[in-house]
Protein backbone atom coordinates (compact mmCIF):
# COMPACT_ATOMS: atom_id res chain seq x y z
CA UNK A 1 0.00 0.00 0.00
CA UNK A 2 1.32 3.43 -0.99
CA UNK A 3 1.89 5.91 1.82
CA UNK A 4 0.01 9.19 1.22
CA UNK A 5 2.00 12.40 1.07
CA UNK A 6 1.09 15.42 3.17
CA UNK A 7 -0.64 17.07 0.21
CA UNK A 8 -2.59 13.92 -0.70
CA UNK A 9 -3.80 13.59 2.87
CA UNK A 10 -5.02 17.17 2.91
CA UNK A 11 -6.87 16.86 -0.42
CA UNK A 12 -9.28 14.14 0.73
CA UNK A 13 -12.53 14.85 2.58
CA UNK A 14 -12.14 13.82 6.20
CA UNK A 15 -13.98 10.87 7.76
CA UNK A 16 -16.69 13.11 9.18
CA UNK A 17 -17.59 14.41 5.71
CA UNK A 18 -16.17 17.86 6.44
CA UNK A 19 -14.15 19.74 3.86
CA UNK A 20 -10.40 19.38 4.21
CA UNK A 21 -8.21 22.46 4.72
CA UNK A 22 -7.16 22.29 1.05
CA UNK A 23 -10.81 22.29 -0.03
CA UNK A 24 -11.54 25.24 2.27
CA UNK A 25 -8.63 27.17 0.75
CA UNK A 26 -9.91 26.31 -2.75
CA UNK A 27 -13.32 27.67 -1.76
CA UNK A 28 -11.81 30.86 -0.32
CA UNK A 29 -9.86 31.51 -3.53
CA UNK A 30 -13.00 30.93 -5.61
CA UNK A 31 -15.10 33.11 -3.29
CA UNK A 32 -12.65 36.02 -3.57
CA UNK A 33 -12.81 35.72 -7.35
CA UNK A 34 -10.73 38.83 -8.03
CA UNK A 35 -7.07 39.83 -7.94
CA UNK A 36 -6.90 38.80 -4.29
CA UNK A 37 -8.03 35.27 -5.12
CA UNK A 38 -5.58 35.09 -8.02
CA UNK A 39 -2.76 36.33 -5.77
CA UNK A 40 -3.61 33.88 -2.99
CA UNK A 41 -3.74 31.05 -5.54
CA UNK A 42 -0.33 32.06 -6.95
CA UNK A 43 1.21 32.28 -3.47
CA UNK A 44 -0.22 28.87 -2.63
CA UNK A 45 1.25 27.36 -5.82
CA UNK A 46 4.67 28.84 -5.01
CA UNK A 47 4.54 27.49 -1.45
CA UNK A 48 3.67 24.02 -2.76
CA UNK A 49 6.43 24.24 -5.35
CA UNK A 50 9.01 25.37 -2.79
CA UNK A 51 7.98 22.69 -0.29
CA UNK A 52 6.10 19.69 -1.72
CA UNK A 53 5.69 18.33 1.85
CA UNK A 54 3.86 21.44 3.10
CA UNK A 55 0.72 20.90 5.15
CA UNK A 56 -2.25 23.16 4.57
CA UNK A 57 -4.44 24.20 7.46
CA UNK A 58 -7.17 26.74 8.05
CA UNK A 59 -7.17 28.62 11.35
CA UNK A 60 -8.40 31.82 12.94
CA UNK A 61 -11.76 32.17 11.20
CA UNK A 62 -10.66 30.90 7.81
CA UNK A 63 -7.05 32.05 7.42
CA UNK A 64 -4.97 29.69 5.24
CA UNK A 65 -1.87 28.47 7.09
CA UNK A 66 1.04 26.54 5.62
CA UNK A 67 3.17 24.42 7.95
CA UNK A 68 6.17 22.12 7.92
CA UNK A 69 7.71 21.46 11.30
CA UNK A 70 5.78 24.49 12.53
CA UNK A 71 3.99 27.37 10.85
CA UNK A 72 5.77 28.70 7.76
CA UNK A 73 3.32 31.47 6.90
CA UNK A 74 -0.29 32.54 6.66
CA UNK A 75 -2.19 33.98 3.71
CA UNK A 76 -4.52 36.73 4.86
CA UNK A 77 -6.71 38.71 2.48
CA UNK A 78 -7.72 42.30 3.09
CA UNK A 79 -9.42 44.89 0.93
CA UNK A 80 -6.19 46.35 -0.47
CA UNK A 81 -3.56 43.64 0.18
CA UNK A 82 -2.88 39.96 0.34
CA UNK A 83 -0.60 39.52 3.33
CA UNK A 84 1.85 36.67 3.79
CA UNK A 85 2.89 36.62 7.43
CA UNK A 86 5.93 34.48 8.21
CA UNK A 87 5.71 33.16 11.76
CA UNK A 88 9.49 33.38 12.33
CA UNK A 89 10.25 35.97 9.67
CA UNK A 90 12.50 38.08 11.90
CA UNK A 91 14.90 35.12 12.05
CA UNK A 92 15.11 34.74 8.27
CA UNK A 93 17.60 36.29 5.90
CA UNK A 94 15.78 38.42 3.32
CA UNK A 95 18.38 39.48 0.76
CA UNK A 96 15.70 40.39 -1.81
CA UNK A 97 13.98 42.61 0.79
CA UNK A 98 10.57 41.03 0.30
CA UNK A 99 9.42 41.81 3.83
CA UNK A 100 7.60 45.14 3.74
CA UNK A 101 5.19 44.90 6.68
CA UNK A 102 5.26 44.05 10.40
CA UNK A 103 8.93 45.01 10.47
CA UNK A 104 8.95 46.29 14.04
CA UNK A 105 8.31 42.99 15.81
CA UNK A 106 10.85 40.54 17.17
CA UNK A 107 9.30 37.43 15.66
CA UNK A 108 7.01 37.85 12.65
CA UNK A 109 7.55 39.58 9.33
CA UNK A 110 5.06 40.03 6.52
CA UNK A 111 4.86 40.71 2.82
CA UNK A 112 1.95 42.89 1.68
CA UNK A 113 1.09 42.28 -1.97
CA UNK A 114 -1.09 44.88 -3.65
CA UNK A 115 -3.10 44.66 -6.84
CA UNK A 116 -0.91 44.66 -9.97
CA UNK A 117 2.30 44.08 -7.99
CA UNK A 118 4.70 41.48 -9.34
CA UNK A 119 5.91 38.76 -6.99
CA UNK A 120 9.63 37.90 -7.11
CA UNK A 121 8.84 34.20 -7.28
CA UNK A 122 12.39 32.89 -6.94
CA UNK A 123 13.09 35.09 -3.91
CA UNK A 124 9.75 34.11 -2.33
CA UNK A 125 10.42 30.41 -2.80
CA UNK A 126 13.89 30.87 -1.27
CA UNK A 127 12.28 32.56 1.73
CA UNK A 128 9.77 29.72 2.08
CA UNK A 129 12.57 27.13 1.93
CA UNK A 130 14.52 29.10 4.56
CA UNK A 131 11.45 29.13 6.83
CA UNK A 132 11.08 25.35 6.45
CA UNK A 133 14.79 24.86 7.14
CA UNK A 134 14.51 26.99 10.29
CA UNK A 135 11.46 25.06 11.50
CA UNK A 136 12.95 21.66 10.85
CA UNK A 137 16.41 22.50 12.21
CA UNK A 138 14.94 23.66 15.52
CA UNK A 139 12.79 20.52 15.78
CA UNK A 140 15.78 18.30 14.98
CA UNK A 141 17.95 20.12 17.52
CA UNK A 142 15.26 19.80 20.21
CA UNK A 143 14.90 16.06 19.55
CA UNK A 144 18.68 15.65 19.70
CA UNK A 145 18.93 17.46 23.05
CA UNK A 146 16.04 15.44 24.53
CA UNK A 147 17.62 12.22 23.31
CA UNK A 148 20.98 13.08 24.89
CA UNK A 149 19.36 14.07 28.20
CA UNK A 150 18.13 10.52 28.74
CA UNK A 151 21.37 8.86 27.63
CA UNK A 152 23.64 7.30 30.27
CA UNK A 153 26.77 9.24 31.24
CA UNK A 154 30.06 7.86 29.96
Amino acid sequence: MKKATAMEKSDVTDAGGEDTPSQLIDAKIKELGNWRGETLARIRALIRQADPEVIEEVKWRGVPVWSHGGIICTGETYKSVVKMTFAKGASLEDPARLFNSSLEGNTRRAIDIREDETIDEEALMALIRAAVALNTSKKAAARSVRGKAGAPAR
